[in-house]
């Protein structure tokens, strides 16, 4: 059953962090005030849920499509077939990033991921990172330094290119080159076959998958979130997956 308010609720993956010796659970703003002003309601979802089967199943019922947030954090390799350990692994972040992508891809919920959300999606789908991307000298840089104010780390970096007829070129009306920000030490190495291309960096790298056989699951490598308001692209990105949600939510089985 819909919502009465007719805003769809969307559900947002927390990172595990240090809150002065605390254990805690956060998402950034942008990520929350960019959903609320494309008309979703933000719901933020604890690791907590997936300690019980049933409380994850209660959470995702209600909700109308799945934001995948980009993080400091990474995927544990083994996830993909790798060994060694991650020094900035989140692994609660793992699993209930894993579970709801699971959970949501045969129920064909909206999903929107960006950055670490796209590796998460890849990752499920049976695709594979690279670790480093400094390590792959015949790339781009992809990252700024963190010292760097936030301003000029999230400034346009490369363009992208999407992929005709895909589902980011619709979205975004054609598939003109896009100026993207650019702040990632990992990327893609293989898809897997369930993914679909796109969008890729001038150097090759994929920028931009979509799962296919599913009307809206979606993510990026760049990030949308930072200022919408100043970026039709982005705009258009959060558009296209708060309307997905909507039809989503009207085709819910009361």
């Amino acid at each position: 059953m819909g919502n009465i308010f007719n805003n769809p609720l969307i559900g947002v993956v927390m990172c595990q962090i240090d809150s002065g010796g605390h254990p805690a659970q956060s998402v950034h703003n942008k990520y929350l005030a960019a959903i609320a002003q494309a008309g979703g309601v933000p719901l933020a979802l604890p690791h907590q849920l997936c300690a019980t089967p049933s409380l994850l199943e209660q959470a995702l019922a209600v909700l109308d499509g799945i934001l995948l947030t980009g993080s400091p954090s990474n995927i544990e390799p083994w996830h993909y077939g790798e060994e060694g350990n991650e020094p900035h692994a989140d692994p609660g972040r793992d699993r209930l990033a894993f579970a709801v992508i699971t959970w949501a891809t045969p129920r064909k919920m909206p999903l929107l991921g960006i950055c670490r959300g796209l590796q998460e999606l890849v990752v499920v789908n049976g695709g594979a990172l690279w670790r480093d991307l400094d390590q792959q000298k015949r790339l781009l840089p992809h990252h700024t330094a963190m010292t760097q104010p936030l301003g000029v780390q999230y400034a346009p970096a490369h363009d992208v290119f999407p992929e005709p007829g895909g589902l980011l070129a619709t979205l975004l009306g054609d598939d003109a080159p896009l100026a993207v920000n650019s702040l990632h030490h990992q990327g893609i190495r293989e898809p897997g076959p369930q993914l679909r291309v796109e969008a890729r960096a001038p150097d090759g790298l994929i920028e931009a998958v979509s799962l296919r056989h599913h009307p809206f699951a979606l993510a990026v490598q760049w990030h949308p979130e930072w200022q919408p308001e100043h970026n039709d692209a982005s705009r258009a990105l959060f558009a296209g997956f708060i309307h997905a949600a909507q039809h989503y939510q009207k085709e819910k089985t009361p």
